[in-house]
């Protein structure tokens, strides 16, 4: 069984982009637009791993996170925070969280590959 990952980001072209990828490198993806039906997806069916956009409405990426950090049942899935944003990196320090991890846009396969690995290895 193949390991399901959801991708949570509001673009579409970017989300298909993700579903080829992740299908060639063997993983199940899982689309959603936006925070608040992932966060519904994930207590239905709890993915192996996130890769969460932070720029969404009408709930950020941080929103998102904050929110699954808060259930015990979820608090410990890895999310991989999938941004342009230059300055993630400062907030992402203050977070001093080992199940979270950086992919900047836009992506090569093989990051994506590294990402993912450093996580589900």
């Amino acid at each position: 069984m193949r390991p399901k990952i959801l991708v949570v980001e509001n673009d579409q072209p970017i989300l298909q982009l993700m579903e080829l990828l992740l299908k060639n490198l063997g993983y199940e993806p899982v689309l959603i637009e936006n925070g608040i039906d992932a966060l519904q997806m994930v207590r239905r069916e709890p993915p192996a791993l996130i890769l969460l956009d932070i720029m969404m409405t009408p709930i950020s990426g941080w929103e998102f996170l904050e929110r699954l950090r808060s259930e015990p049942a979820h608090k410990e899935i890895p999310v991989i925070l999938f941004t342009a944003s230059a300055t993630v990196m400062e907030r992402l320090a203050q977070k001093n969280d080992p199940r979270l991890g950086v992919l900047y846009k836009p992506v090569t396969p093989s990051e994506l590959k590294r990402g993912i690995e450093q996580f589900l290895s």
